[in-house]
């Protein structure tokens, strides 16, 4: 009986331990931990909402779920076992590519050339995020609200870590923001794809998922 006792004693501090899991409709801020960056992670991915668990704070109202990898990049990903096609997301992220937002910085070597076309910032030598365009704050401002929560993933958590010292830099609330991830490691049940090869002729075809793409050619250098 004892054992018995103690076990159930066990169980009930675990479960009491664990990030309780959302119901889709309820309000992120009712039911989002708040963000924790795993001390062992390279990209900041947070230790409560992450990959193993996201499928238990999807849909949620009062937050936007945003996948920053492009639908096709050019770095060489599948030279560190990823991809570089982004083949499915999750259910309910909207792709948004990070390159375009802001440089990358400390890509690995293995990876090769990435993008090398306009983005909406540049980074200063003092580290600080500069306005290449007039429109480029309100156009972050529309893609990432400032007052909701914010889940980022991509392929691996880089670009979704990346993105996230963006939004903080310009004056977002670090503690809105979630690094949730990435793909290449998601094994729940939610996958949506976005590629398809279905003819075998080697041209992917997109589509599934909202994507927001950049059009430089109609905005405004800034002066």
């Amino acid at each position: 009986m004892k054992h018995i006792i103690l076990i159930a004693v066990l169980l009930a501090m675990l479960l009491a331990a664990m990030p309780a899991m959302a119901e889709p409709g309820q309000s992120a801020f009712e039911v989002l931990p708040v963000p924790e960056p795993n001390p062992d992670s390279d990209f900041g991915v947070d230790i409560n909402v992450n990959m193993d668990t996201i499928d238990g704070y999807l849909g949620l109202s009062d937050a936007v779920y945003r996948d920053m990898r492009m639908l096709v990049d050019p770095y060489d990903y599948d030279a560190i076992g990823g991809s570089s096609i982004a083949s499915a997301t999750i259910e309910g992220f909207a792709l948004v590519p990070y390159p375009k937002l802001a440089p990358c910085l400390n890509m690995p070597e293995a990876l090769g050339e990435g993008y090398d076309g306009p983005t909406l910032f540049s980074i200063g030598e003092d580290g600080a995020y500069v306005a290449n365009y007039a429109e480029s704050m309100q156009l972050l401002e529309r893609v990432f609200p400032k007052d909701r929560a914010i889940l980022l993933m991509c392929g691996a958590g880089g670009y979704a870590g990346m993105t996230k010292s963006l939004l903080v830099g310009l004056g977002w609330d670090e503690g809105l923001i979630v690094n949730v991830g990435g793909y290449w490691s998601y094994n729940g049940g939610h996958s949506v794809p976005i590629a398809s090869d279905d003819s075998g002729d080697g041209l992917y075809r997109f589509g599934g998922v909202e994507f927001f793409d950049i059009d430089f050619t109609h905005l405004t250098p800034a002066q």
